[in-house]
């Protein structure tokens, strides 16, 4: 989720395990690139989890570790330094609030447009007037990601038997898309050290969610804390920072009209080491309406949403609550 705006209460969920079951999963859906089966692969990992883990997937790794070097450098500057960058409004620096409606964690973040000539100036007030590293590194990294999700979407489409190839990549390649970037910022919790990983005490760092929109590409460092939800329990999913996680958004489940799984998914904070994401958001443009495709759908299949546009879809999201069911406002009600 990245519709982000002004504070309200500040409250940091606590828990303990026992109240929600939670278990380390190494099953996750792997999947390589390069091989010829990865489209039919992709579309099962679709279906049944709507999430999955990539690997030979085209990203420089000197572009992976060029921007977490930049991304390290803001996070670590005295927080009068990084406010510059603020307040989040929804784009530029925020801390903890997340969202206008009362959630919070403990996390800090930049959200940016996935547009470098946007957010020029917001760079300018952090890093001087010639913020050409950390714009250059942003610049390449966006490009080979979004890059790579297009190619992760026109292998869905392969893997569906649908056409045009460009049936979904075509929303993130237009001038008008609507596609975000997310660097997030978990530093240790101070409620948390001195307690082991297997401690019963947990603190959300970002709370259970779906993303909005049509595809999100994670990248983390060696950190723990991301969990997915399966079947009713929370899954760990062991750090991987060499590789991309995906995420199905509500969007692309509307688009295959329910076959494939929007992930339910939050963060949970660490103790002892500092986690670092970042997220390149693939969303449509404003205008764009979002409704099942027509080559989805089977012979006599109905549509399960109703038709809207990403604007007024993300004016939901940002009315909302993090864990919300946003696509509830959407859904047909079937004929009794």
């Amino acid at each position: 989720m990245v519709l982000l705006s002004k504070p309200a209460t500040e409250h940091f969920s606590s828990y303990s395990r026992s109240s929600k079951l939670s278990k380390t999963f190494s099953g996750i859906p792997l999947i390589d690139l390069s091989k010829p089966d990865s489209k039919q692969l992709i579309v099962k990992a679709c279906e049944e989890f709507g999430f999955f883990k990539v690997i030979n997937h085209g990203v420089p790794i000197d572009f992976i570790d060029r921007l977490e070097s930049e991304a390290i450098k803001f996070f670590t500057l005295p927080d009068s330094e990084k406010e510059k960058a603020g307040p989040a409004d929804p784009f530029g620096y925020g801390s903890k609030h997340i969202g206008r409606n009362g959630d919070v964690g403990w996390v800090e973040y930049l959200l940016l447009k996935a547009n470098i000539e946007a957010n020029s100036d917001s760079f300018k007030s952090v890093f001087g007037t010639n913020p050409d590293e950390f714009c250059s590194s942003l610049n390449d990294y966006i490009q080979a990601v979004r890059n790579m999700a297009c190619e992760i979407l026109e292998l869905m489409t392969e893997g569906l038997n649908i056409g045009p190839r460009n049936v979904l990549s075509k929303f993130l390649l237009d001038e008008q898309s609507d596609c975000l970037f997310r660097l997030n910022h978990y530093p240790p919790c101070p409620e948390l050290q001195g307690l082991s990983e297997q401690s019963d005490r947990n603190v959300v760092g970002f709370g259970e969610h779906t993303d909005p929109q049509i595809i999100s590409i994670l990248r983390s460092n060696n950190t723990s804390g991301l969990q997915i939800l399966g079947d009713g329990t929370w899954i760990s999913v062991p750090p991987d920072q060499y590789s991309f996680f995906i995420n199905v958004g509500d969007s692309l489940k509307v688009l295959t009209n329910g076959r494939f799984q929007s992930v339910r998914h939050r963060v949970l904070a660490n103790g002892s080491k500092s986690r670092l994401s970042m997220i390149f958001f693939g969303g449509s443009p404003l205008t764009e309406k979002i409704a099942p495709l027509p080559s989805v759908m089977k012979e006599e299949e109905q549509s399960m949403y109703k038709e809207f546009t990403w604007r007024e879809y993300k004016t939901i999201c940002y009315h909302s609550r993090l864990a919300d069911n946003r696509l509830g406002h959407f859904e047909r009600i079937a004929a009794s």
